[in-house]
Order: structure tokens, then sequence, then C-alpha cells
């Protein structure tokens, strides 16, 4: 089989075969100024924090990455599981994409099948896969593949499974037929603004990351967080999800997934903001095996937890001093 014979049929059955929930294929060409220009944009208003990757020239230019590449083909995972976190300021709260195995575990593995498959499919093709790995953009791509539409909260959500979905691509330089770029459909809608309790959505479409409760509690490595943080943590420890919990495409079309591996570890669903606060750097590492969470170092943990905990003595009873 050579490049000419593969097609985008092909591909999108092949990704279905491997597990992939939605797939699509984007154009290279269907990146225009104006993505990129808002990516400076975001960039320029010092909205990435300290997330200095996001600077990186290849994430504005996929050519970079592969000199050759003529498509990507986009797929979409969906993670949502049904339980759901109990009530108490005594829980702390983990984001559901962190409940199970390690999506980057998973989705490396069906897409290094993906591209292995394409690579066979005639001399000289070339495959290079990404999932939230290295410097690609990925919701823009979805977006241009047809999987879903860039939300006001910034997440990707699909009319399939809302914005519970993980993303990849891989990039190639076959020639692929395209899809149609997802149209929006937020509409007027400003639940997920209106929830956010650091008002990190600062317009619709732009998140400002220094607001936000899921940087500070997975990206940020201070010693503590900001006050303005603290003070509305509502018990997140890890990632924040009141933006996906308010938006209608979720509460509607949330589907449970079919991948095992997404079920929840046990503990992650209600673990104790008190226990966290004090989790060892054993305890950390029996109890997130082969978890996204690992990401969140032991000491970071415990700085959430407890600031958790400070909060909520500070509410209750305002005289109380720091822990």
């Amino acid at each position: 089989m050579n490049q000419s014979q593969l097609t985008s049929s092909m591909v999108k059955e092949k990704a279905r075969e491997l597990g992939f929930h939605k797939v699509g294929i984007a154009a290279v060409e269907g990146i225009e100024a104006k993505d990129t220009q808002r990516l400076q944009a975001w960039m320029a208003m010092g909205y990435h924090a300290d997330m200095e990757w996001m600077a990186n020239p290849k994430r504005q230019d996929v050519s970079l990455l592969m000199p050759d590449v003529r498509s990507l083909v986009c797929v979409a995972l969906n993670y949502y599981t049904p339980e759901q976190r109990p009530e108490g300021e005594e829980y702390a709260k983990i984001s559901r994409y962190g409940w199970g195995r390690d999506y980057h575990k998973l989705l490396h593995k069906k897409l290094k099948q993906l591209a292995t498959w394409l690579e066979s499919g005639g001399e000289g093709i070339q495959a290079r896969y990404y999932a939230d790995t290295g410097p690609v953009q990925d919701k823009v791509w979805a977006q241009k593949a047809g999987i879903g539409w860039i939300a006001k909260n910034g997440n990707v959500i699909t009319r399939e499974y809302g914005s519970w979905v993980f993303l990849g691509e891989i990039l190639t330089n076959i020639e692929l037929e395209s899809d149609s770029e997802a149209t929006e459909h937020c509409g007027t809608c400003t639940r997920c603004m209106q929830a956010c309790p650091t008002g990190a959505i600062t317009q619709p479409f732009v998140v400002d990351a220094n607001r936000c409760i899921a940087y500070h509690t997975i990206e940020n490595r201070a010693e503590t967080l900001p006050e303005t943080i603290k003070a509305n943590l509502q018990g997140w420890v890890a990632g924040c999800d009141i933006c996906q919990d308010v938006c209608p495409w979720n509460q509607r079309f949330a589907q449970i997934t079919d991948v095992t591996d997404f079920q929840p570890y046990p503990g992650n669903i209600a673990p104790k903001l008190v226990e966290l606060a004090q989790i060892t750097d054993e305890e950390w590492d029996r109890k997130f095996p082969a978890s996204a969470l690992r990401r969140i170092k032991p000491k970071m943990l415990r700085r959430n937890a407890r600031a958790n905990l400070d909060a909520s003595r500070r509410k209750n009873d305002p005289e109380s001093n720091n822990i």
C-alpha cells in the first residue's frame, strides 16, 4: 500500500477499532493567522503564568515538528465516570481526569498503534504522535478536525460526550481529506464564567492561569498559594472541575466511558483533607500509582490540602491562626 491508497475513511476506521471515541482530520493549511495571534495575545497578557513552555515556537508552526507534515489525525477519548463527590468541607476534591489510570499512558499506547499502522501503509510515510506531551495546540487542531469546539472555559466540548474527553493527535506527511471545522455552540450561556470562584475566565474563551485553581494546584511550584486562590479553593487539591460541572453540555450529554482504566482508584473520590495535609512521600507513592496526579508532588499536595484547611478555619473562626 502506498500513500495514495490510504484514505481518511480507512484511517478513521482504524482509529475507532483501536478504541478512540472520536476521530477527525485537519489539513495543515487549516491553521489560520488568527489562531497563532490569539495564542500570542494570551501570552502577551501574561495569562500563561509561569508555563514558559507555551512560548515554544513549534506550538505555532507544526512544520517545525515535522517539515513534511500535510495532515493531522485528531482523536478524543471519553473519560467520564458517574461517581459523584460527597458533600462536606472535610473532603478533598480531585479533578475527574485524575481519578483513574494516567491518561497519557492509555492515549500513547493507542496513538502509537495508530501511528505504526499509518507508517506501515507505504514507503516513506511518517507519523508522529502527541497527547498533551508536546508543543501542539491540541484544542485548536481538535476544533479544525471537527472533534468539538473550544468553549468559553477554554475546554473542547464535543456534542457526544461534552468536555469529558482527552485529546491526542498524529502528525503525518500523508495528504488526507480533512473534515469540516467544528462550529461553536456555547450560545449566550455564561454558566462557567459565573461559577468560577476566582474569575479565571476573564472574558468568553479567555482563561487567566494566574487565577485558575487547576493551574495553581497542579503547576504552581511555589511554597504557598496566593491568598486569593487559597480563599476560594472550595476543597480542590488536584485540578478543578467547576466550569465543567456546571456546563449544560456536560450535564445533558456526558456518557459513561467504556475504558475500564478510567474507573476511579479507591480513595480518589473522597479523600480527607486532614490526611492529605500530612501525607508522606511514601504514602503518596503508594496512593497514586500510574496516575496523572503524580505531577502534583507530595509537597504540593500537602500545601494544597493545608491551604483548604486554613481557608475553612478562617471562614468558621476568623480569629484562628494559620496552620
